[in-house]
């Protein structure tokens, strides 16, 4: 599946590029969030482990993923389409 949205995204971004629109997929990393009865946020041992897999030594937080989507939004990102962007805090590095 995940290979299927990154053909799809660097598919849409060529489409779709001649009416100036961008297009981008987020690959979010483990985030505490209620998904899977929200075992990241709420078990410790396994937030344990995501932490000593991640680079930056801690679990996602929402707001980590809301930022580069937000930024994605803005002018700032317009040289940026067909890309897969990982937002994982550097998991299994």
């Amino acid at each position: 599946m995940k290979g299927a949205i990154e053909t799809l995204t660097r598919y849409q971004a060529k489409e779709l590029s001649s009416r100036g629109i961008r297009v981008n997929a987020v690959a979010p990393g483990p985030i505490a969030t209620d998904f899977a009865g929200g075992i990241i946020r709420d078990n410790a041992q396994y937030k344990a482990n995501v932490k000593a897999a991640t680079a930056l030594g801690r679990v996602g937080e929402p707001d980590d993923i809301g930022g580069v989507v937000a930024f994605l939004c803005t002018e700032d990102a317009r040289w940026i389409t067909g890309q897969r962007i990982e937002v994982s805090g550097g998991m299994n590095l």
